[in-house]
């Protein structure tokens, strides 16, 4: 492989085409542009492979088909693939988490839920299932990955979800930060892919922050509950500061919209003090106890207090993260673009985006060609030459 992701000895497992639904158009058709430019890297390899029969299709102006949902006035819907995917390597990408889109049912407006779009993900399998050499789902927000073990009498979603897909006959699946990625045991002998975006929220971190200095003196990462450990330390180690963690103090008598209040947060870890903090987590839903960490830490005198969390839902809206940026509990949010962002987030001064979207590519190009993605689990190595080149202003 060259570092422009261009792989001249190993030939595609079938010819590469990638079906986003509506609800991740946008994102697909950022993976689809970053792919043309891999393969267009090397023109006299691709002259070559022009006139293989295993290099068909290999050079496009897109790998996109379409595919559409369409619903019937009771709700009900078929998924129908609107163009020849037969022979193909096909890669279908939903986005679980997009409440934007919506449909009538019966003349009443419903804004679709992870349930609907994963119904019609299902829809469009069925649609490509057989004429297909492979199926994949790219799914970045792991549908119903919060209900993913069974505490009392109660159901286990997100693995009941991966067994249907794999019984449906889909091969790999690849998704991003799940929430527990040993949800995976639910299909053992089937490809599941979990991928990280560390790397990509150091880019985005490092380049707002010019002159932040890294180490132990001048940055400090935490992790909001006990949840985030594993994050927090392998982003610690890698710039190698300091970690600390909050837990969350419960008050288990009380039942408050399905869940437990917090009376408290309890840190533990070294002096926060004139430090940079980096909050480490895999989503912000609400909020709520991510911006009562940030308001503990500032209250502890930390010099600025920076979010990362790969998937922003803020089911909340936004006025709290206003508020609490006015008052100077939080200087920014980074998520990346996973998963669908209402487009008045992209106008907050307290927002950066990590784009995930060359990575994605990088990733479905890798699989096409069947060659290893070790290297893109773990990036360890691109995360060190970064901060050497940060270090050096070079970068």
């Amino acid at each position: 492989m060259t570092k422009d992701y261009t792989y001249q000895n190993n030939i595609p497992i079938a010819p590469l085409k990638i079906a986003p639904l509506d609800s991740c158009l946008d994102l697909a058709q950022k993976v689809d542009e970053y792919i043309v430019k891999f393969r267009r890297n090397d023109m006299e390899v691709l002259e070559a492979k022009r006139k293989s029969l295993e290099y068909r299709g290999y050079d496009c102006d897109s790998y996109l088909v379409k595919s559409h949902c369409s619903r019937f006035g009771s709700g009900e819907a078929k998924g129908v693939m609107d163009q020849s995917v037969r022979g193909s390597d096909l890669y279908i990408m939903v986005d679980v988490s997009n409440y934007s889109l919506s449909y009538t049912v019966c003349g009443h407006v419903n804004h679709m839920s992870p349930d609907d779009h994963f119904q019609d993900l299902k829809r469009v399998i069925a649609t490509s299932m057989a004429p297909a050499h492979r199926v994949n789902v790219v799914m970045p927000f792991l549908y119903e990955s919060r209900q993913h073990k069974r505490t009392k009498r109660e159901s286990l979603d997100c693995a009941i979800g991966l067994e249907e897909l794999v019984n449906m006959g889909v091969d790999n699946i690849i998704t991003f930060d799940a929430h527990d990625p040993r949800v995976q045991n639910a299909i053992p002998l089937h490809g599941f892919d979990n991928f990280t975006p560390p790397y990509q929220f150091m880019k985005a971190l490092f380049t707002k922050e010019r002159d932040l200095k890294i180490d132990s003196d001048h940055i400090m990462v935490v992790s909001p509950d006990e949840g985030a450990m594993n994050r927090a330390v392998y982003f610690a180690n890698n710039l190698s500061v300091d970690m600390g963690m909050f837990y969350k103090r419960r008050d288990y008598s009380t039942v408050v919209n399905g869940r437990n209040p917090i009376v408290a947060h309890e840190f533990l870890g070294s002096d926060v003090a004139g430090k940079t903090v980096i909050i480490i987590d895999d989503m912000i839903s609400s909020g709520e106890s991510m911006l009562d960490t940030a308001r503990e830490l500032k209250e502890r005198k930390a010099s600025k207090v920076i979010v990362c969390c790969t998937f922003g839902l803020f089911t909340d809206g936004f006025d709290k993260f206003d508020d609490f940026y006015s008052k100077g509990y939080l200087d920014y949010v980074i998520t990346t673009n996973l998963n669908y962002r209402d487009p008045e987030l992209l106008t907050k001064p307290w927002y950066l985006e990590a784009d995930m979207s060359k990575y994605l590519a990088v990733i479905i190009n890798t699989l096409n060609h069947e060659v290893s993605l070790g290297e893109y689990i773990n990036t360890t190595e691109k995360i060190q030459a970064f901060i050497k080149k940060y270090n050096q202003g070079i970068f």
